[in-house]
């Protein structure tokens, strides 16, 4: 069975997904919709297919069996709302949103319409991800310290927390998705931010944190402290490490998990690329060969939730309550 996937969004992120399933197979680009109408056109023009600025329209001129949103965190909901309104499976990049209200709703309209979600969380799909939360299931983690230490990438909505939601939304959302993975729902976090590049680099109208910490504090009784930066030249370190009676744990980002026992030290790597795995999987998902994805809407929108919580906290300097938030506790 050929999948004919609609592509929303002509960026970076758009064409690795598209280079993963070329090399999957099974799957036929039908539209490419891009609000920049000149990359949709260059991108469309490659794949010899309909170019479009509008993701209604694109799903109304060609029949789709699963829409793709790759777009920035300002971009979200047009396209998941119309692929829901026509009963599309959907992929959706991460972060899911640049707050929580249109997440929110998508989140309602994904419960009520039934359809197969997926999203760009692959670290789930990490087989020593797996792994790591065995272990600790015998060894419940104590303490978790978790790492996004880089630069700014280039594009110009970066900086801005209106187009992008500051870094904690945009990159270190990947590390919290791995700490609810392995730890649990957090029930509190409380935070502090810091902005100011010295060397004045950034654009005046920037206005993203340079740097931000968070204490989090997890149902379990874990406790976890989280970093990240974007004041670097280049990226150093983008990791979750958890302390366990006995047991410590280093999982990064290239998938590679370090266990640390009092008498040993064991190295895994992982089977698979998963953001190729993450693809695979949301197709069979599309095509019935498996239940559910990994990382489906509701599982990440409860990751925005929690880095919005963060992001609130830098922002008002007072914690955030984050049992089964919503838009009121988290926004």
């Amino acid at each position: 069975m050929t999948l004919r996937i609609a592509l929303v969004g002509a960026g970076s992120v758009a064409r690795r997904h598209l280079d993963v399933l070329h090399g999957l197979g099974g799957t036929r680009v039908v539209s490419v919709t891009d609000a920049h109408r000149p990359a949709a056109e260059a991108l469309a023009a490659e794949l010899e297919v309909p170019a479009f600025t509008d993701p209604a329209r694109a799903l109304d001129a060609a029949e789709a069996d699963a829409v793709y949103v790759c777009v920035p965190p300002f971009a979200h909901g047009p396209a998941e709302l119309a692929a829901l309104e026509r009963g599309k499976a959907l992929f959706v990049e991460k972060p899911v949103g640049l707050g929580l209200d249109v997440a929110e709703q998508i989140g309602r309209r994904v419960e009520e319409t039934g359809v197969v979600t997926g999203t760009g969380y692959h670290w789930r799909c990490l087989d020593t991800a797996v792994l790591a939360r065995d272990l600790l299931a015998e060894a419940p983690p104590l303490l978790a310290n978790g790492y996004w230490l880089d630069k700014r990438p280039p594009v110009p909505w970066w900086g801005r927390t209106d187009r992008s939601g500051g870094q904690v939304v945009e990159q270190l959302t990947h590390v919290l998705d791995m700490a609810r993975f392995l730890l649990g729902e957090a029930v509190e976090v409380y935070a502090a931010g810091v902005r100011g590049t010295p060397d004045g680099t950034a654009p005046d109208e920037d206005d993203v944190d340079d740097a931000t910490a968070a204490t989090v504090r997890f149902r379990s009784g874990s406790v976890a402290t989280l970093a990240a930066t974007s004041a670097l030249a280049v990226k150093h370190r983008a990791a979750l490490h958890t302390v366990s009676r006995g047991l410590v744990l280093e999982l990064a980002e290239d998938g590679r998990l370090t266990a640390f026992w009092p008498a040993e030290r064991t190295e895994h790597a992982p089977a698979e690329d998963p953001k190729v795995t993450v693809d695979r999987e949301f197709l069979e998902a599309v095509r019935g060969e498996r239940g559910s994805t990994r990382a489906p809407y509701g599982e990440a929108l409860r990751t925005h939730r929690l880095a919005c919580a963060i992001a609130r906290s830098a922002r008002t300097g007072r914690p955030v309550g984050l049992v089964d938030a919503g838009p009121e506790d988290a926004r």
